[in-house]
């Protein structure tokens, strides 16, 4: 089973470049993040056209989540549990009926900036939500892939210039302890398992998202905030783990990039 994250940046914007990754790539899963689009308005007799179920969790004109999946999809819900306050469309979840069911959660988590401030409150606060929902989907034992787009830096390595973003809401000392107590629920990054040897400096296929400015993309100014946890039951299924940079170059590019993982199930 291959399930991809991608940021797409807006459907209506992306969806060409959607469409040709989704064509080359062929996930059985891609999990999206900022569709910006309200459910009836995303496209989504054109993905059905192309084999894929559609689930969204959608919002006008920010944020929203989105499924994909060439597989049957069980137990579909929306939004963070946690405040039922909170409007934002940033998470999705389902299982996914392969070979094995494998659980699979979609995210968008807020990006926190500035910081301090109300906004990265709520990210830290959704963090700790996110972090309660993931200790009770644990304690299920069941194959569990919880990917997206974190807005987190978790090490130095992952960014081409850590020191540019030591006062950012990615890097901040309370949002990479708010990810390290998630990870140590027991779940793994799939990227670092399988590349745990990172050089000082990376490929450009260690990064997972470029700004559009300032020609960021040129000069591999990157760092990597997209992610796929796994539980341990994903973990015994790991195959592989990739990041789809080339994306970044083509026609009309979101400024993310997919990064997948194959299980054996």
């Amino acid at each position: 089973m291959k399930i991809a994250t991608f940021n797409i940046n807006g459907i209506k914007a992306r969806i060409g470049a959607l469409t040709d990754w989704l064509d080359a790539a062929q996930p059985d899963v891609a999990v999206l993040q900022e569709i910006k689009s309200m459910d009836d308005a995303f496209p989504a007799e054109h993905f059905r056209d192309m084999g894929y179920i559609v689930e969204t969790h959608g919002q006008k004109s920010f944020n929203g989540v989105a499924i994909l999946s060439k597989l049957p999809l069980e137990d579909v819900r929306r939004g963070l549990p946690g405040d039922e306050t909170d409007e934002q469309a940033r998470f999705i979840e389902a299982t996914v009926m392969g070979d094995r069911a494998v659980r699979v959660c979609g995210l968008y988590l807020p990006n926190g900036n500035p910081a301090p401030g109300p906004k990265y409150d709520y990210k830290l606060a959704w963090m700790a939500r996110l972090e309660d929902h993931l200790r009770d989907l644990l304690a299920l034992e069941e194959p569990l892939v919880v990917c997206g787009d974190y807005n987190i830096i978790p090490q130095s390595e992952d960014a081409a210039r850590p020191d540019a973003w030591a006062k950012d809401a990615l890097f901040l000392p309370a949002s990479r302890a708010a990810f390290r107590r998630i990870v140590a629920l027991g779940l793994i990054d799939a990227f670092r398992a399988v590349h745990p040897h990172i050089p000082p400096q990376p490929a450009p296929g260690h990064y997972s998202f470029w700004d559009y400015k300032a020609g960021a993309w040129n000069r591999n100014d990157g760092i990597r905030i997209d992610h796929l946890l796994l539980g341990p039951q994903a973990a015994d299924l790991l195959i592989d783990c990739q990041i789809d940079s080339a994306v970044r170059g083509g026609e009309k590019p979101s400024d993310h990039v997919p990064v997948w993982v194959s299980l054996a199930a």
